[in-house]
């Protein structure tokens, strides 16, 4: 037989139900459980088939099942309910941010990621960062933000993972069905398909774009896989984080500058624009290029106006998330880019280049350069970041370094169990949805009887296995295992056992097999026939990351070895179905990176709100989220020079915990076989961390701290049709050239005053002479820096803003501060002068400072 032709025959929905297809295709139903069962009711067994995808479904449900739906009293009743709660979402006028800026609803706020996880029927993600992104535009939604999302539609998506019979990783790469997917073809206004072109060496590029509805919020995803482009082209988006150095530098161009194209011709007044992570920094040369072009600005002048637009947040200090590119590429695709700017390639180029390391353009270089804000994600990983990038701001203390942290945080409503969400809607307040950031909202988790919690806990566990058992099953057979290994999986893993979950990317810094480090002591632990533990892990290596395949082989080989058979367990192809699975039914989350090289991470918050015990080192926001009784921590909180010794220490307290504190606890019962001391960390976990880690409170935070300023600086940008951004890089280039004739010195009274004892509160006057040259005293800043000393460092430093007392010279100011000290100790001090301007987004924005002269 030859196959001459296909047909789709696509099903007409009923008038009744028309608004089906609107839900379909807003992932709002991704966060609203009963949106979805409007879809199973029409027929369970095609909703299974399809797996759970809405769309599919309506292209495959027959018109039978859809006129009983209609013809349905009962199902009707419901449907109407559901578009009416739908219908009020999305036109809800009394949002949280039109509440609190009432005035700033007209300047909209663009998210630029390389990849968004809102769904697993949309893979477009490889791990934390996509999914970090899909919920800040899940909670932008719900908040009310003037929001838009950008990103890159990746027709093979990152991969699917095979587990092959020798336990190794396979890669498999398949085209995804856009006509399955919950996006539509986005056209311009004479009805034909969006294109946006890009500029690449000898050719143009086009993409061509989709859109994602999200609640209220759109993302829009650029293709390149259309007939406008050569072969070649077409594959340039087809693969998140594929292909080499060139392919990846083409997707961010295309993401960045292609981006900010995207923006323009759908008419978006966009006053920020949210670099989620580096790949998207070269939207900052194009947001300067698009100035000096239509403004008639200098390149300063147009870098001033960009970097108020620009918000920037790193993600990662581990040097594999952050992308470098070699000199000769940029040469290659930016060759023609400088003069454009009117710089020269020297000038380009040092836009993105990291002190010790002349050879690579740094994309996190490049986006600090250009962005007004910057932020990392957890308190410890801003800390990290400002010690990475010191030398940006050579000379500037590293605690003051203008690189502030928000701590990630989760769409809690996407993450909680559905069962989980009905209790709570039983014992918390009403609004308790609307709340979430709210520290007092989850008081009353402590109301909730531990009978409840407990049995809705071992019921999500089950669920979980039945899961787990059909998916080892399968794996199995595709495997050729034996018929009783295979019927084996049937019975595999008991929900009586404390179950240990371990899932997500497996990068070697986060130690997959730590546990495994004593493999004696941890199998003793496993198969303690009165306090038995099963372990599950799962999670994907990048395709070319050899040493994390090599752990996964490693642990895949540790499950089949006698005494780990039937206790670890290693479940292919990761992704966030799994992942909610797990978060929601193992008993303890296992997370033991190398400090400090977890930024944040959020898998251990999402098992926090639905009562699964967090068990992590002192890393990313766990160093935040621990209070010493919601959970359990890994090793201490010091940083180790020598790997070997911090994996050891590590693994000891590790195997410490569970033998002596864990699972004592979990197996201890009462009376009504509920073990009531982990219940009670149950509660505390949900409790204690719920409010500070979700996504509502991070864009609340991002909105305080980052977009709001930006937007109202940007207000005055516009206002004064760009001459505030011009006055301002003039003065700096001022600045920056009379800055090598400043300095600071205190002739003799450094001197007398050193080892001068005073009394508690006593008033000591302190002076430094500052020689300005050309530059005004107004111009700049004096201050007095000073501290405890604690082995020749000053700790905790306070910092007093001296006053011009005299002029002494021509160019040369005499300055004094009164210092008074109220506690006893010894202590030091210094003196620094640096640029001041009333419209500086921070003090250290020029990177220039000067310290005394001895």
């Amino acid at each position: 037989m030859f196959l001459t032709g296909k047909i789709v025959v696509k099903p007409i929905l009923p008038q009744k139900l028309k608004r089906l297809e609107d839900i379909a295709y807003n992932l709002w139903w991704s966060w609203n459980q009963e949106a979805l069962e409007l879809f199973e009711d029409i027929d369970p067994e095609l909703w299974a088939k399809v797996e759970n995808n809405p769309v599919y479904f309506l292209r495959e449900v027959s018109g039978v099942k859809l006129e009983e739906a209609a013809n349905s009293s009962r199902y009707m009743e419901k449907y109407n309910g559901i578009i009416s709660s739908f219908d009020k979402y999305i036109s809800e006028a009394n949002t949280w941010f039109k509440r609190n800026y009432p005035d700033a609803g007209n300047h909209m706020i663009a998210y630029f990621s390389a990849e968004y996880g809102l769904n697993e029927i949309l893979p477009i993600y490889s791990g934390g960062l996509g999914v970090l992104s899909g919920d800040n535009c899940k909670s932008a939604s719900d908040l009310g933000l003037p929001f838009v999302a950008v990103g890159l539609f990746y027709k093979q998506g990152y991969f699917s993972q095979r587990i092959n019979k020798e336990g190794w990783q396979e890669t498999i790469f398949t085209d995804l069905d856009t006509s399955r997917l919950p996006l539509k073809p986005v056209y311009n206004k004479e009805g034909k398909p969006l294109i946006i072109s890009i500029e690449f060496p000898g050719r143009m590029v086009h993409v061509k774009v989709w859109e994602v509805k999200i609640g209220r919020v759109s993302l829009f995803l650029m293709d390149s896989d259309t007939d406008l482009n050569n072969e070649s082209d077409r594959w340039l988006t087809a693969r998140l984080y594929g292909g080499d150095q060139e392919t990846r530098i083409q997707q961010e161009i295309i993401l960045g500058i292609g981006g900010v194209k995207l923006l323009d011709t759908l008419g978006f007044n966009v006053a920020v624009y949210h670099m989620n992570e580096g790949h998207s920094a070269f939207l900052g040369l194009e947001l300067i290029r698009k100035f000096m072009q239509e403004k008639n600005l200098s390149f300063n002048e147009a870098m001033e106006a960009a970097s108020a637009h620009i918000v920037f947040t790193t993600h990662t200090p581990v040097p594999a998330g952050n992308d470098v590119f070699p000199l000769y590429m940029m040469d290659k695709y930016f060759g023609n880019y400088w003069g454009k700017l009117g710089i020269s390639r020297h000038q380009f180029l040092d836009l993105g280049l990291k002190v010790n390391d002349s050879q690579n353009f740094n994309m996190t270089v490049l986006a600090l350069s250009l962005s007004g804000l910057k932020n990392g994600v957890s308190e410890l990983h801003g800390a990290v970041t400002r010690n990475i990038y010191s030398n940006l701001w050579a000379g500037v203390p590293e605690d003051e370094i203008p690189i502030i942290h928000i701590t990630n945080g989760i769409h809690t409503i996407s993450w909680l169990a559905p069962s989980l969400r009905k209790l709570f809607d039983q014992y918390l307040d009403k609004d308790w949805e609307d709340r979430i950031s709210e520290e007092y909202t989850w008081q009353n988790i402590d109301n909730i009887p531990d009978e409840c919690l407990w049995n809705i806990h071992m019921e999500l566990k089950k669920d979980l296995i039945l899961y787990l058992r059909e998916k080892i099953k399968k794996q199995r057979i595709s495997n050729g295992s034996s018929l009783k290994s295979i019927k084996d999986a049937e019975i595999s893993l008991d929900p009586n056992v404390l179950t240990i979950g371990f899932a997500r990317r497996f990068a070697t810094y986060k130690r997959a097999d730590l546990i495994f480090r004593d493999i004696e002591r941890i199998k003793r632990i496993l198969n303690n026939p009165d306090m038995p533990v099963q372990i599950i892990f799962s999670g994907k290596a990048h395709p070319a990351d050899r040493p994390a395949h090599e752990i996964i082989k490693r642990i895949n080989d540790i499950a089949e070895q006698e005494g780990f058979r039937g206790k670890v367990f290693i479940i292919e192809d990761y992704n966030m179905e799994l992942a909610r699975k797990l978060i929601q039914g193992v008993d303890v989350w296992l997370n033991n990176p190398r400090r400090p090289l977890e930024a944040s991470g959020t898998s251990g918050q999402k098992a926090c709100i639905n009562g699964v015990i967090n068990f992590s080192v002192l890393d990313g926001w766990w160093c935040e989220g621990y209070n010493g009784k919601n959970g359990w921590t890994i090793g201490s909180d010091i940083f180790y020079d020598n790997e070997y010794y911090q994996d050891n220490a590590d693994s000891e307290s590790l195997y410490y915990q569970l033998e002596n504190n864990i699972i004592p606890l979990y197996y201890h019962r009462n009376e009504k076989g509920i073990p009531a001391g982990w219940v009670r960390l149950m509660k505390e976990s949900i409790k204690s961390t719920a409010h500070l880690f979700s996504t509502h409170r991070m864009v609340q935070d991002y909105t305080d701290k980052m977009y709001i300023p930006s937007i109202r600086r940007v207000e005055r940008i516009i206002t004064s049709n760009f001459a505030f951004a011009s006055k301002l890089a003039q003065w700096k280039a001022f600045i920056a050239e009379n800055w090598p004739e400043v300095s600071i010195y205190c002739e003799k009274e450094l001197n007398r005053l050193k080892g001068y004892r005073i009394n508690v509160n006593e008033t000591v006057q302190v002076r430094a002479f500052v020689k300005l040259g050309n530059i005004d005293p107004s111009n700049v800043k004096v201050e007095l820096y000073y501290g405890k000393l604690n082995n020749g460092i000053i700790e905790e430093p306070r910092i007093i803003e001296m006053n011009p007392a005299e002029k002494t010279e021509p160019s040369t100011w005499l300055y004094t501060a009164d210092l008074k000290i109220s506690d006893g100790g010894e202590y030091s001090y210094s003196f620094r002068v640096i640029p001041y301007h009333p419209d500086l987004i921070n003090k250290f924005e020029t990177g220039l400072i000067k310290w005394v002269v001895q």
